[in-house]
């Protein structure tokens, strides 16, 4: 059996080989290193896959997230709720544009922000919304937008672990998750869906004045050389990554079909264990693409799980071990423990089994087995 990973990028490299290092080898070759033809073709070419006016990228996805809230021209002190249950980059920017964060718990069913949380959260400081598509999975876009539209707020979705994914609306129509709030941010981290060979990131909206103010925060503030019109930070997409990009993007969907299918094949060897419950999706729909395949761990001690796991060389990892709400950085007397009962819950059962696109069935099969071997004893 090949040797099990969390994600194989070496296994996925082989099979484009020759399309990114033809893509390597043309950056090199016309020393186009910044602002490249290859980063404008990415950029036209995810505006056409995502059915997004506007793509503008950037150096990874916190610059993106930063980057978007800069765009609004939020103000220190402006409230942006968002989710306790996520990586620390989220509310990391809205700490150091020095707006407040509002943490509020998530839902049990799908991880993702709750909806009567973020209600109970709004005051009269409340300025954005910023739905965490967790895992792969889309957040209530419905719900979201009609709050945000009654109290006139604006929605900033983090799309760093779902792009490629749909959401299907109340009313049955699809479109690419990313382009539904009034912006969006994502990230290319090479363990990513889509995924470069470093650093890189994007912002999509389909507003066209505030792309204008975003493509100049992205360059310092620049529109013209040496015309600084906006405060604005230095954030951009190398060549390099674009090229990587370009070669990956037509594969998307085949990459988040194949980590679609290995959930359904861990979904299928776990069923009726009354010990673990896994992610529920239709395997006919695109509305998860499994960035993380996250289990659920109950009545059993999920940190000896993994423990054996290891030991059995197969890696696993924990997302989040710790909530938001205490975490050093983000301790607030504003929050109470009451308030996050299902994050608090989590965070004691979750583990993320190996999910990416060269997963095979034998070690699919390995991994569950020594799961069950576990849990069943």
């Amino acid at each position: 059996m090949k040797k099990i990973q969390m994600v194989d990028l070496k296994s996925q490299y082989e099979k484009i080989k020759s399309t990114v290092d033809a893509s390597i080898q043309e950056v090199l070759d016309t020393n186009t290193y910044i602002n490249g033809p290859l980063v404008h073709q990415f950029q036209k070419n995810l505006e056409d896959y995502l059915g997004a006016k506007h793509v503008i990228p950037c150096a990874n996805g916190t610059d993106a997230l930063q980057i978007a809230m800069m765009g609004l021209d939020l103000k220190p002190g402006d409230e942006v709720i968002t989710a306790d249950f996520t990586f620390a980059a989220t509310v990391e920017v809205i700490a150091l544009l020095q707006l407040t964060p509002v943490l509020v718990d998530v839902d049990m069913t799908n991880m993702n922000i709750d909806i009567e949380a973020i209600k109970k959260a709004i005051t009269p400081k409340t300025k954005a919304i910023v739905p965490v598509h967790l895992f792969g999975r889309a957040a209530n876009m419905d719900a979201i937008m009609e709050i945000a539209a009654e109290h006139n707020l604006y929605v900033i979705e983090d799309n760093a672990q779902a792009i490629g994914a749909d959401y299907i609306s109340k009313s049955g129509t699809k479109s690419k998750v990313g382009v539904i709030g009034h912006v969006a941010a994502t990230s290319f981290f090479p363990s990513k869906n889509l995924g470069c060979y470093g650093d890189g990131g994007a912002i999509f909206t389909n507003d066209d004045k505030l792309a204008h103010i975003i493509r100049g925060i992205v360059n310092h503030g620049m529109y013209e050389r040496y015309h600084h019109d906006v405060v604005g930070v230095n954030s951009r997409l190398d060549s390099i990554q674009a090229g990587v990009l370009n070669a990956k993007l037509p594969l998307l969907d085949e990459y988040n079909a194949a980590r679609r299918l290995a959930a359904s094949k861990y979904n299928a060897a776990f069923a009726g264990n009354a010990h673990i419950i896994t992610p529920e999706f239709d395997a006919n729909e695109n509305d998860h693409v499994f960035h993380q395949y996250v289990l659920r761990i109950v009545d059993a001690d999920r940190n000896a799980l993994m423990q054996h796991l290891l030991d059995k060389a197969i890696p696993c990892a924990i997302y989040y071990p710790i909530p938001l709400h205490s975490q050093k950085a983000y301790v607030d007397t504003r929050y109470k423990e009451e308030q996050f009962p299902v994050t608090n819950q989590l965070v004691k059962e979750v583990i993320a089994l190996p999910m990416h696109t060269e997963l095979d069935d034998e070690q699919i099969k390995f991994i569950t087995d020594s799961v069950l071997e576990f849990l069943n004893k």
